[in-house]
């Protein structure tokens, strides 16, 4: 009964009552697919990603750009070639005339080769001045020293490169490492090729005899020329001496490529003490330089090769001092710079042969998204599921206590009707969506409570007197 504003009433016609069939199913598939969705999306995501940065497997043949028949790049190349091949991997190796021709192949854009040994320091003496690019080119670490040997001829000992002013100097073939590092100290020192000095394109066993010979009064060696067995002999040889670098502190911060090498008295021959009193010598370092986009297990591979050919006790360096990264010309590549940190590869190289362990590389970069997304997202699975659910029935409850508040004002009979339609809404919402069974019992106490609020808005009705609203406090 509705209270008339004239002080009459009215009877207000009865509403139709909402009947409809719940729908209740054992499960919602909405629901989970809207809750699976997003878990299998971001694990199928999490795959393709690994996929992406994982690398294939890497190539079954290398090609390397070796150095000079009998010399040190070549012998040193054909024991990776040999460590290599242990692991399936074939390593082509193609003479060179030195380091300055290899830089030239690498650099090369239309070029097939992928590795080769390069002395330090030819990229800032050789190849601003040719346009060679070395962008794309990594550094996978120092192999080997280089050491530079100068021999000159006199009767009084000189102790700076500066007393070979006028001089005759043999200072290597043009485009040779050894002439490039010979110019570059010689300049440090005010000597030019314009000059009274005479510099003359002499290496090896021509530069030698020369000196021997006294065709020349200094000779700059590097590399093979410079073997121990040709120092002794040097050594050896009457009116001949070795230059003593006593500012070598002063070139190694002038050249940062260039190491200091301290020789002990009778390195080169014991039973006639030669060198008679210690010597310092200065020697770039060789570093093994590679493209960019070279596999990162063949990073790995040819360090680990590397660390079996170099990293023993020479006359010139102690054991396990190489390979190393203490300086290098070309960045360092990033994979071998975790190689050198942690101090090998990954787990799986270190125990699995080279495919083998490719092979379970790849597959466990499938297997980590899978581990780390999917198969917690399925165990939390039912919890989300139920979540998903619940709210969906206390977003109900939500609409219901704020219609409820509504109901509290004073009303019009058009605004009750309105809450009342408003309130048969949520029911119908509530019942034609389908509800799994296990959410029965919430769902039919929500029908429960919103069966309580039609009745308090049916007992209610419009207060227009004063009196009849409640006091404001």
């Amino acid at each position: 009964m509705d209270s008339n504003p004239e002080g009459g009433t009215a009877r207000r016609p009865k509403r139709a009552k909402l009947r409809l069939p719940l729908k209740i199913t054992s499960i919602s598939w909405s629901d989970l697919a809207h809750t699976l969705g997003p878990i299998l999306l971001a694990s199928g995501l999490a795959i393709w990603l690994a996929l992406h940065f994982v690398r294939p497997m890497p190539p079954h043949t290398l090609i390397m750009s070796g150095g000079p028949k009998g010399s040190s790049f070549e012998t040193a190349a054909e024991r990776y070639r040999a460590i290599l091949a242990e692991n399936g991997i074939d390593l082509k190796i193609v003479p060179s005339a030195g380091s300055l021709q290899n830089l030239d192949r690498l650099s090369d854009p239309h070029s097939h080769y992928d590795i080769a040994l390069v002395q330090a320091g030819i990229t800032e003496t050789g190849t601003k001045k040719q346009g060679v690019n070395t962008e794309n080119l990594v550094s996978l670490g120092s192999m080997f020293y280089q050491p530079l040997t100068v021999f000159y001829r006199g009767r009084r000992r000189i102790s700076r490169l500066s007393q070979l002013t006028g001089k005759r100097i043999a200072i290597g073939k043009q485009g040779s490492g050894t002439r490039l590092l010979a110019l570059a100290l010689l300049g440090g020192n005010g000597i030019g090729t314009q000059g009274p000095t005479q510099v003359l394109d002499l290496d090896g066993d021509a530069a030698r005899k020369a000196l021997v010979d006294g065709q020349v009064d200094a000779i700059f060696l590097t590399g093979d020329s410079t073997a121990p067995a040709t120092i002794r002999a040097m050594l050896h040889t009457r009116g001949v001496r070795m230059f003593d670098f006593p500012q070598a502190d002063a070139y190694a911060r002038l050249f940062p490529y260039l190491h200091e090498l301290e020789i002990p008295a009778g390195t080169f021959d014991l039973g006639a003490n030669l060198p008679r009193k210690p010597l310092t010598l200065l020697a770039p370092a060789v570093e093994l330089i590679a493209h960019s986009d070279l596999h990162p297990a063949l990073c790995d591979l040819l360090i680990e090769a590397a660390q079996q050919v170099h990293n023993r006790a020479t006359r010139l360096q102690r054991a396990h001092e190489f390979p190393n990264t203490f300086t290098y010309t070309f960045p360092l590549d990033s994979e071998a710079a975790s190689f050198y940190k942690s101090g090998g590869g990954s787990v799986a190289y270190r125990y699995l042969p080279f495919r083998l362990a490719s092979l379970v590389t790849r597959i466990a970069a499938v297997l980590v998204p899978i581990i780390v997304i999917l198969i917690p997202g399925l165990r939390y699975l039912p919890n989300l599921y139920a979540w998903r659910v619940n709210s969906r029935i206390h977003r109900r409850y939500g609409e219901l206590m704020a219609l409820e508040r509504q109901s509290l004002q004073s009303l019009t009979p058009e605004r009750r009707d309105a809450l009342l339609e408003r309130l048969d809404e949520i029911e119908r919402s509530v019942i034609l969506r389908k509800i799994p069974g296990s959410h029965a019992e919430q769902l039919y106490q929500l029908r429960e409570h919103i069966r309580f609020v039609r009745r308090n808005l049916n007992r209610s009705g419009p207060r227009s007197s004063p009196e009849a609203q409640p006091a404001e406090t």
